[in-house]
């Protein structure tokens, strides 16, 4: 599929089945990611991969922590998060490593994380794989994020659901470009 293609044709794939993809195609998807804008090549992303028993794993540190921010979340709650990760076959969790920097803010940071994530999600699709982002209040629950391994300069920019199609997508809705972009300053 060709870039313009790629770009124009992307949704979101929320119902994600085997298989994930190939060693081959999970390196191509992950250099998209690397090209991302990077102001000062700061290089202040990172991603976990997780799939097979990890994503059990992923679920059941989702519903602790879910549970600490509600105690009294329902049985039903639980077993939502609990499977959350059996969405898809690979869940990849977008990670920003924050750093001080002079000329580089951290939303700028947190921007070019967003932007390689956004890159995987194209690639993937230019592939023939559906993904999605979600997020969540568990992105930014620093109890989760300790659980999960991250330090403390570190926060989740979001979960990446990748893997086959499992039903026929919605055609991407239409969009009137004059909308949203307009030439500044407007003409008087």
């Amino acid at each position: 599929m060709d870039a313009m293609t790629a770009l124009h044709t992307r949704v979101s794939s929320p119902r994600l089945v085997e298989p994930a993809p190939t060693p081959e195609h999970r390196e191509a998807i992950f250099k998209a990611a690397l090209r991302a804008p990077d102001h000062a090549a700061l290089r202040t992303w990172r991603f976990l991969c997780v799939e097979g028993e990890g994503r059990l794993e992923l679920g059941e540190k989702m519903v602790a922590a879910a549970l600490r921010q509600d105690p009294a979340l329902s049985e039903a709650m639980q077993t939502r998060r609990l499977n959350s990760p059996q969405r898809a076959p690979l869940v990849i969790v977008a990670v920003v490593r924050l750093r001080e920097h002079p000329k580089v803010p951290a939303i700028e940071q947190w921007l070019s994380v967003g932007a390689a994530t956004s890159n995987m999600l194209l690639a993937a699709h230019a592939l023939g794989y559906g993904a999605m982002w979600r997020s969540g209040s568990l992105s930014y629950d620093r109890s989760f994020m300790t659980d999960i391994g991250l330090q403390a300069e570190e926060h989740i920019v979001g979960f990446l659901y990748m893997g086959s199609v499992a039903s026929a997508l919605k055609s991407p809705a239409e969009h009137v470009v004059s909308d949203y972009f307009s030439p500044w300053p407007a003409a008087t």
